[in-house]
C-alpha cells in the first residue's frame, strides 16, 4: 500500500534508475562540466547535453541551448519575471497574471510593484478555478510585456486551457507555470504559444529536489535580463557576462547529481510515454471522484469531473483542514497536505481561505486502483469518526 499521497509537493517514490544514477555520478563521474577537458568533465557533460535535450523534446522545444537550469521552478519563474521586468524597467511595464497563480509568481510581482511594476490578477470561476482566456484577453493593454500562468493548480488541480490563452496572447510572451503538468500531461510549446515554460524537476518529473529550469523560445532571451553573473567555463577571458545562451543564465556550477537523477527519471518517462502516464492518472481521477460522491461530510473544491484537471484534489472536511490531515496520518497513514498551500488568491477564489484552506492530496504514477480505494475508506473514516475502531 502506498500511503504518500503529497506528489503536488514533490514526488516519492523516485524511479530506482533515479537513484541509481546519482550514486553512479558520485562514484564514476564527480566532474563540473565545462571545466576542463579530461574523459570525466567531458562525462559529466554528456549528461547536461542529453538532460537539456530530453527536456526539450518532451515539450517540442525549438532549441536545446534555451533550457536553462536553474535551482527549481521558483527560480526559474523569477528569472522570467524579474528578467523581464529589468530589461523593460526604463518603460511602463505591466504584467497579467492569475487568482489561480502560485506565490511564486505572485511574490516577485508584489516585490516589483515597489520597483513601479503594475499587475492585474485575472479572476477565476469560482466552482472550477478555470480561467476565462477572453478575460485575460482584455486584462493585456499596450504595456503588458508579459503574461504568466499556473498550467495547473496546486490547490484544485484545475488544469486552464493554455491553447486558447496562448492564442490570445498573440504576440505578448506567455510564461507557463508547469509545476503541476509537466510530465503528467503533454505540452506542446509550439501549439500553445509558450515562450517560456518553467518547471521542477522533483514533481511530475519524477527527479530529485534541488533541480528544474526555464525553457525559452528563441529570441526571447533578448528580453530577458540574467540575474547572476559569474563563471561559466566559457569566454573566461572577459570579466563580463557572456551573451550566448545557455551560459547567459548559468553561472556557476551545476548540480550535477541532481542533474543526473533528471536525466533518469526523464528517460524513464519517455519509455513509458506521457501519454500513458496521464491515462493512468486520469483513470486514478476518475476512481477518486466517483469513490468521493458516496462519501458524506467531505467535498472536492474545485473541477468534479476529470474535465480540465490534474491528479490534484482539495478536500473541505467540517473540521479544520489540520485536523483532518492529522487524523488521516494517524488512523491510516495517509500523508496529505493540509493548509492554504502557497496559493492565497486560489483559496480565496474557491471561498476556503476563513477556514484555514483544505486538505490535499495528490496522486503520482506508482498509485494504484487500491491505492485510491484505500484512500477514500480513510477518507470516509476521517470524516465519520464513528466508523474508527480502537
Amino acid at each position: 500500500m502506498q500511503p504518500y499521497f503529497d506528489n503536488a509537493a514533490t514526488s516519492f517514490p523516485k524511479p530506482q534508475c533515479v537513484i541509481d544514477a546519482m550514486v553512479a555520478y558520485h562514484e564514476k563521474c564527480g566532474a563540473s562540466p565545462g571545466r576542463g577537458a579530461y574523459a570525466q568533465a567531458v562525462e559529466a557533460t554528456d549528461i547536461l547535453d542529453k538532460c537539456r535535450s530530453l527536456l526539450c523534446e518532451l515539450v517540442h522545444a525549438p532549441s536545446d541551448s534555451h533550457c536553462i537550469f536553474t535551482l527549481n521552478c521558483t527560480d526559474a519563474l523569477n528569472l522570467a519575471i524579474n528578467g523581464i521586468a529589468s530589461h523593460f524597467q526604463h518603460e511602463e511595464t505591466h504584467i497579467v497574471t492569475t487568482a489561480m497563480d502560485h506565490n511564486s509568481v505572485l511574490r516577485p510581482l508584489h516585490a516589483l510593484e515597489k520597483q513601479g511594476v503594475a499587475y492585474t490578477v485575472v479572476q477565476a470561476c469560482q466552482k472550477t478555478g478555470l480561467v476565462n482566456p477572453s478575460d485575460i484577453a482584455e486584462a493585456i493593454t499596450p504595456t503588458t510585456k508579459l503574461v504568466a500562468i499556473a498550467h495547473g493548480s496546486n490547490v484544485t488541480g484545475t488544469v486552464q486551457d493554455i491553447e486558447a490563452i496562448g492564442r490570445v496572447c498573440s504576440n505578448t510572451p506567455l510564461l507557463v507555470d508547469a509545476a503541476q503538468t509537466m510530465g503528467h500531461t503533454a505540452i506542446d510549446m509550439q501549439e500553445m504559444n509558450i515562450a517560456l515554460l518553467a518547471f521542477p524537476g522533483h514533481k511530475g518529473l519524477l527527479g530529485p529536489l534541488g533541480t528544474g529550469g526555464l525553457i525559452m523560445q528563441n529570441g526571447i532571451e533578448q528580453i530577458i535580463a540574467p540575474h547572476r553573473f559569474g563563471g561559466t567555463g566559457s569566454a573566461s577571458e572577459h570579466p563580463v557576462q557572456p551573451t550566448d545562451l545557455p551560459d547567459k543564465y548559468e553561472s556557476g556550477s551545476h548540480n550535477m547529481v541532481g542533474i543526473s537523477g533528471l536525466t533518469a527519471s526523464l528517460q524513464w518517462i519517455k519509455k513509458q510515454s506521457v501519454q500513458t502516464l496521464h491515462q493512468h492518472e486520469m483513470e486514478l481521477c476518475d476512481a477518486f471522484v466517483t469513490g468521493l460522491r458516496n462519501v458524506a461530510n467531505v467535498k472536492i473544491i474545485g473541477p468534479q469531473t476529470n474535465a480540465n484537471r490534474c491528479g490534484v484534489f482539495s478536500l473541505a472536511f467540517e473540521e479544520k483542514p489540520n485536523i483532518a490531515a492529522q487524523r488521516l496520518e494517524q488512523n491510516s497513514g495517509i500523508r496529505s497536505r493540509a493548509g492554504l498551500h502557497c496559493a492565497p488568491f486560489a483559496h480565496q477564489t474557491m471561498g476556503t481561505t476563513d477556514c484555514g484552506g483544505t486538505v490535499r492530496v495528490s496522486f503520482g504514477p506508482f498509485h494504484s486502483l487500491e491505492d485510491v480505494l484505500y484512500l477514500i475508506d480513510s477518507i470516509e473514516r476521517c470524516a465519520t469518526p464513528e466508523l474508527v475502531t480502537t
